[in-house]
């Protein structure tokens, strides 16, 4: 049995990005909510991020943070 729920607009045309051909929206939250990967699989990734690069990623997110503060 099915169960009916509310998602706003943005959310389903989200789903509806993702949702492959004769892929029913139950199959995109399975598959996009199913973890296989480990949170030790991702140690150590950002290592690989030239220092320049992500200094400028570290300035973005400070931005953002500062635009969300102001808004609240």
């Amino acid at each position: 049995m099915g169960k009916t729920i509310t998602i706003t607009k943005e959310a389903y045309e989200a789903l509806a990005r993702e949702k492959r051909n004769n892929e029913s929206f139950s199959d995109v939250v399975l598959r996009l909510t199913s973890r296989k990967a480990k949170l030790s699989d991702y140690f150590g990734i950002w290592s690989e991020i030239p220092e320049a690069e992500f200094e400028k990623m570290q300035n973005a997110m400070r931005q953002a943070r500062k635009g969300i503060r102001a808004r609240l």
